[in-house]
């Protein structure tokens, strides 16, 4: 066995980003007023649209334009936006926000909520299969997907709610086990140091991890997530089911043939605190004793989810289209999340998430419609080399360009995360943005203006 492969702690699949969650708008010299338009390229997951619908003003609008890089991506995307709409007459907020960060960071579930996200996933083939010009929810807009996008869209939901095996030859055989698939990568990586794993785990903990301001993630929880996939254990409870939205193919060569396996290809080393859980603007979260975190990084991605949820119904929610059509009627009994539909979920004023196709961001430039358009463009780590000069031509006016840098890619070193932020600042300086510096610039993104 070998001492491990470096580039595969990573994984080649986007479940979480590699950054916390930003109110994008509040990161350039000027909030736009009016409807503002963002593109998101790769952010892996919704943390950012949530904490943006937050941060919203009264006279904004918000519409979110989403590419990811793959269906996979796209599918678990519309899983957490549909749990986050959820209204809390049929799931209360405590338990809505379990569910979402069960779904979000755990290899394995409970069987409630493996009973929710089947119910989701039978909504949400529905939501994408019978629709065609007109979206059933202005946040789980598939539109403007490629047909053969929407099929795939559906072959995903139905793997949710009907696992199969690991290999596409094998579709027989029993379905995938998660503890299996995790301890594989595991052993992929540490390769000659799986025997002493648990030092490894610590010193990723501690020597990377905490000396780069994460001191909230707990040396217990990070080495049970880093050993079993399980980041958020919040109830007593048996968590021993595949969470199917973290699987996805990955192709192999096996003996000169191309075979596709099923298997958990994300991160197994930066861990999905950091989209929730490694700040927080409540200070009373963050106090110390004895020089350590009294709260976890469990504990406050909890409480920033939640204040997230608080904000979608206070401020922008509004009657759901089953409402409206029965306000007239007798008051009915109020839905479980077994009878939610997607005309039951919150609709937010002003707030449309719209999902474009995975090989559209060289073709906005030629369509009209996109002309100076996205007042806000948004590229992750992985998608930086997809950056160039046509953004331009879809960017308005003093638009804003935020890049997450490599920061939290604990693999890298810090010549590579120096390196990666000049080269991120030469590709955006070529296609004509130039770096915005307020005094308050940090080393997880680098904010661009247009010139």
């Amino acid at each position: 066995m070998s001492a491990g492969r470096v580039s595969e702690g990573a994984g080649c699949i986007t479940w979480w980003g590699f950054s916390p969650a930003r109110d994008l708008l509040s990161m350039g010299p000027v909030r736009v007023k009016g409807e503002v338009n963002v593109l998101l390229i790769g952010s892996g997951d919704p943390r950012h649209i949530l904490k943006t619908i937050a941060g919203l003003q009264d006279e904004e609008s918000l519409h979110v334009w989403v590419i990811e890089n793959s269906m996979e991506e796209v599918a678990r995307q519309l899983l957490l936006l549909y749990l986050a709409l959820m209204p809390q007459e049929s799931m209360g907020r405590n338990e809505k926000t379990e569910v979402f960060l069960e779904l979000f960071g755990n290899s394995e579930i409970r069987s409630q909520t493996e009973e929710t996200l089947r119910h989701a996933a039978s909504q949400l083939i529905l939501s994408v299969t019978e629709t065609l010009e007109t979206a059933t929810h202005t946040c789980l807009n598939t539109t403007l997907l490629k047909f053969k996008e929407r099929d795939e869209l559906e072959r995903i939901f139905k793997l949710w709610i009907q696992p199969q095996s690991s290999t596409s030859l094998s579709k027989c055989s029993a379905p995938i086990s998660m503890s299996k698939a995790w301890d594989y990568r595991v052993r992929q990586h540490l390769g000659t140091r799986y025997n002493s794993k648990k030092g490894c785990f610590d010193w990723d903990l501690t020597m990377k991890l905490h000396k780069k301001g994460c001191g909230l993630i707990s040396q217990q929880q990070y080495a049970q997530w880093r050993e079993q996939g399980l980041a958020f254990e919040m109830r007593e409870g048996i968590y021993q089911i595949t969470n199917p939205s973290l699987l996805s193919s990955r192709v192999f060569n096996q003996k000169g043939n191309k075979v596709a396996f099923r298997g958990y290809w994300g991160d197994i080393v930066s861990s999905p605190y950091l989209s929730f859980g490694i700040e927080s603007d409540d200070k009373s979260l963050l106090k110390t004793q004895n020089g350590q975190h009294i709260k976890t990084a469990q504990d406050i991605s909890f409480a920033n989810v939640q204040a997230l949820f608080q904000s979608l119904s206070s401020s922008r929610g509004c009657p759901t289209t089953s409402q409206l059509d029965t306000e007239a009627e007798e008051p009915s009994p109020q839905p479980d999340r077994k009878s939610v539909t997607i005309n039951d979920l919150m609709r937010l004023n002003g707030i449309s998430v719209t999902f474009l196709s995975m090989d559209s961001l060289h073709k906005l430039p030629e369509k009209q419609k996109y002309s100076y358009f996205f007042n806000t463009i948004y590229f992750s780590a992985s998608c930086v080399h997809q950056l160039g000069s046509t953004m331009r031509q879809i960017a308005a006016p003093d638009a804003v360009l935020i890049v997450e840098l490599a920061k939290y890619i604990l693999e890298l070193n810090k010549e590579q995360e120096e390196g990666f932020a000049k080269k991120v600042a030469s590709i955006a300086l070529e296609a004509e943005f130039e770096p915005w510096h307020d005094g308050k610039s940090d080393d997880v993104h680098a904010v661009f203006m247009k010139k």
